[in-house]
């Protein structure tokens, strides 16, 4: 079911869309430092996760680095994916939720309404990437971090669920500012925490609707693929393949 005929079979007319946020994730780039996962937790208010919570494997990170190895020792190296909500047009977790808690706007976002999730998990159980968490327990901080949360976000409680967001607060922001000095958002306006963060700029966010942003240059240069692909889901973060000038070919040993 495309997401048009399921908006309009709950009363909703069909969308149209004038931006629609992607980002593109350079593996040749990424060297998984995770400055990405501390500023995504920093800037959204994501609870500190303890050892004991990922060995119940109820940690909460919105965005995580895989790491993968490939070859022998002593010939082993390191491949680093980012992951986090692929935002995609005909997202399984959307309607699976009997509370429309979760639903794709008219910019490209899987946007999640906390107050009114009732916590069912459908959607995580609908998600084949992993990337939606429960709030098992009630949000706490040290008294020494308390002050530096960020008032942009909800704080989200226990028996809800989340994910991440593409930093929609900055999106809205960014809109308001613009809107103030009369002009139009261009690519760059717009940068997500863990895209700001990244030392090595594997991570780039933009207009996929915009034939001159960066990101939609990039999901069209020819490395690009989109994880799970198959399933027909239609994500919106794509992949830009790991270039390795020393990977030895089959032609090579013909």
């Amino acid at each position: 079911m495309s997401r048009n005929t399921w908006l309009k079979g709950l009363g909703r007319t069909s969308l149209a869309v004038e931006r629609k946020w992607g980002m593109a994730v350079d593996a040749d780039k990424c060297t998984g430092c995770q400055a990405c996962v501390v500023s995504c937790q920093a800037e959204n208010n994501i609870p500190l996760n303890e050892s004991d919570h990922f060995l119940q494997r109820r940690a909460i990170q919105w965005i995580r680095i895989e790491r993968y190895w490939e070859g022998n020792f002593p010939e082993v190296k390191a491949r680093f994916v980012p992951m986090l909500c692929q935002h995609c047009e005909n997202a399984p977790c959307e309607p699976v939720c009997p509370v429309f808690a979760t639903y794709h706007n008219n910019e490209g976002l899987n946007v999640q309404v906390y107050n009114r999730c009732i916590g069912t998990r459908f959607c995580a159980n609908n998600d084949p990437w992993n990337v939606r968490f429960f709030n098992f327990w009630e949000p706490v901080w040290p008294e020494t971090m308390r002050n530096q949360l960020n008032s942009d976000v909800t704080i989200r409680s226990r028996g809800i669920m989340e994910k991440c967001s593409f930093c929609v607060q900055r999106i809205r922001r960014t809109v308001r500012e613009v809107t103030r000095e009369g002009r139009e958002i261009v690519d760059g306006d717009v940068t997500p925490a863990c895209v700001q963060s990244c030392p090595t700029n594997a991570l780039v966010f933009g207009d996929l609707n915009d034939p001159d942003s960066q990101v939609d240059k990039l999901r069209k240069g020819g490395r690009q693929y989109r994880i799970l692909d198959h399933l027909g889901t239609e994500p919106s973060v794509y992949y830009l393949k790991k270039v390795d000038p020393h990977a030895v070919t089959e032609e090579a040993h013909a």
